[in-house]
């Protein structure tokens, strides 16, 4: 490197914090008081899950939930409502493509924000994470049945005594009472009396919640055998957190096609429904849950009654001011590099009609580059580790087959960061999203209640390439493992969130303990984010379990100026660690004002309205709206001076 060059490098380098640019929006939410589909910041943690399931249920029920059984029942309403069983489209988990081993989605946040729907065994598997928050530990299993992979909770109190297991089926919509109405069935009390698996077998005593609601054949069949059990199957990771930065737009679509309807991006099956193509389900609670409890008929087929939604991140960097700093994680006098994330999952247009396009080649719409620059431009979808030459930068670059089904890339660009200004370079992500979790407005008028808290994620995982690359000690495959994360740009962390999946064995041992530590001063001391985690084993159980299980928790960060952060996964039974990730949550540097806009159409035709909110300022806004509401989009994006 010549000394010309290498001044100019450490010029950089040294101006870097000095020149940050102050501006972002962290984590924005919207809630409506739409009575089903109010929006994110209804479920975006657990306590906020919590509340709304209890008021949806004493609402539709009329009765508080203070019981295990009536939290758990309130727990499954809510679910009924917001995920719907279709197969969704695998993340890479494990470095050896889409399709390949058990790359199924189990993370509680991704599977609910991302997707809003599964197959039998990843619905269950994710809610047992949500089964931990609320009944305690180990309380759900996935249990495999004749053909199906079904859903006990472990419930306690009154007739439950110190604990049983009693059926909880999301995905055929499915609790089975005793004869007298007085407390839920396990699945060897249903297998041992299969007339109690029939809907028509004294139907008062379901207290309104039919017996197989989505087709009438799921049950008794399915309850013939009682096969397996997994144990802590499923776990949750970060919370969904959204960080724009200025020159940044976030449009959400509550139906599938984008603005002009007809392109469809997405991760999953596609059902080709109509003349809609991806995932959708015509047998399902969500969209009509009014219809649930009472229903004596169930649901009838009904094309595309559920289907996807889309994320779409628009971000025009401006390269005359310090604001594109905001998304570069490093940068000198030969290339910038700019960093994505995403609670959603990056989708794609496949090239063909077939089930399963989305894992072939030619995948399109998932991460476009427009603009006039004239460089290369490089991708990495492992942290920096390795990168992906995609060539030279032109106008409508198109890199989804890079990056679909991933949560997070960054984005090389071979040029110093003064040579884009005048480019208009945008670079645009397409994610697929869980309509039922966005924002609806409601008839005669809505009330949007809007929060940012400033905050945003940087994860060394899911998958385990991502992980790999900030492994410092120990290796996967391995009983210990410790990973080591920084945020991007020296900001403030204040919490972790860390997942382990352990070889755990079939049995399980209930005597191994798992352990989770965390170490803020560079491994000099550790403190606990799991402690003593066991598999317990409790009441009856079948022959055979899955193999692996999870370990997961979080860490408050109390201390000051803590920007990295090392998370240590170990066990006493010698147990392999077969992957593992960590995530650090931040503040953000500085809040922007932001701008949200809604676009729906009622009883009086299309409208658009918009509102900016003051930066840290929760506050409500009103929207006049008529009749026959249809919520096409809501935006978010900082709302800065020249806006």
């Amino acid at each position: 490197m010549t000394l010309l060059r290498w001044a100019s490098v450490v010029l950089v380098v040294a101006a870097w914090h000095a020149g940050l640019a102050r501006a972002d929006v962290g984590d924005p939410q919207v809630r409506t008081d739409h009575p089903w589909y109010p929006g994110e910041f209804a479920c975006s943690t657990f306590e906020r899950l919590f509340a709304t399931q209890a008021e949806r249920h004493h609402r539709v029920v009329g009765v508080e939930a203070l019981t295990d059984e009536q939290k758990a029942l309130a727990s499954w309403l809510w679910r009924n409502a917001h995920y719907y069983h279709a197969e969704d489209g695998r993340q890479d988990l494990w470095g050896k493509g889409f399709p390949d081993g058990d790359n199924w989605t189990r993370e509680y946040w991704t599977g609910l924000f991302a997707f809003g729907f599964g197959l039998c065994g990843t619905t269950h598997s994710q809610w047992s994470a949500e089964m931990e928050r609320l009944l305690g530990h180990a309380s759900g299993r996935v249990v495999g049945v004749d053909g199906h992979s079904s859903f006990e909770v472990l419930l306690t109190g009154g007739a439950y005594g110190k604990g049983k297991w009693v059926l909880l089926d999301h995905d055929i919509s499915t609790v089975i009472f005793d004869r007298q109405g007085t407390a839920l069935l396990s699945i060897p009390e249903i297998k041992a009396d299969l007339r109690l698996a029939d809907r028509k077998f004294l139907p008062e005593r379901q207290h309104g919640w039919l017996i197989s609601a989505l087709h009438p054949d799921d049950a008794p069949g399915v309850y013939t055998q009682f096969n397996s059990a997994a144990y802590l199957p499923g776990y949750a990771g970060p919370p969904p957190v959204v960080h724009l930065r200025r020159g940044e737009t976030l449009r959400r679509y509550l139906q599938p096609g984008l603005e002009d309807g007809k392109t469809f991006v997405f991760w999953g099956r596609n059902y080709n429904t109509g003349a809609m193509a991806g995932p959708a389900r015509d047998r399902t609670w969500v969209n009509q849950p009014e219809k649930m409890h009472g229903s004596r008929a169930g649901t009838p087929p009904q094309p595309g009654t559920a289907r996807y939604g889309n994320a779409v991140y628009s971000y025009r960097p401006d390269f005359t001011t310090a604001d594109y700093r905001e998304g570069v994680i490093d940068e000198d006098d030969r290339h910038v590099t700019f960093t994505f994330a995403t609670p959603y999952l990056i989708g794609a247009t496949p090239p063909n009609a077939e089930p399963l396009g989305v894992y072939q080649m030619g995948c399109t719409n998932g991460l476009v580059l427009r603009g006039k620059a004239g460089c290369r431009v490089a991708v990495s979808v492992d942290r920096g580790r390795t990168w992906q030459d995609c060539g030279k930068f032109r106008h409508g670059l198109d890199l989804t087959d890079r990056v679909k089904g991933q949560r997070q890339y960054f984005l090389r660009f071979g040029v110093a960061a003064p040579e884009l200004a005048g480019t208009d370079l945008t670079i645009l992500t397409v994610c697929q999203a869980n309509a039922a979790i966005l924002p609806h407005l409601k008839e005669g008028g809505s009330t949007v209640h809007f929060e940012a808290a400033g905050k945003a994620v940087v994860s060394a995982g899911p998958t385990i390439e991502q992980a790999r690359t900030h492994v410092t000690s120990g290796s996967f495959g391995t009983p210990e493992v410790t990973l080591a994360l920084a945020t991007p740009r020296g900001e403030q962390a204040v919490a972790v969130h860390a997942a382990g999946q352990f070889a755990s064995g079939s049995p399980p041992d209930p005597g191994i303990r798992y352990h989770i530590d965390c170490s803020t001063d560079g491994g000099k001391t550790w403190q606990p984010v799991v402690k003593d985690w066991a598999i317990p084993r409790r009441g009856q159980e079948p022959p055979d379990f899955w193999s692996q299980s999870f370990c997961w928790g979080s860490f408050a960060i109390a201390e000051k100026n803590v920007s990295s952060a090392r998370v240590r996964f170990r066990n006493t039974g010698s147990k392999p660690c077969l992957r593992a990730e960590m995530h650090l949550l931040y503040e953000t540097r500085a809040k922007d004002p932001s701008r949200v806009t809604f676009d729906w159409i009622d009883d009086a035709g299309p409208h658009r309205q918009s509102r900016v909110f003051g930066a840290g300022k929760p506050a409500d806004w009103e929207i006049q709206t008529g009749r026959d509401v249809l919520t096409r989009w809501i935006e978010f994006e900082p709302a800065t001076a020249s806006r």
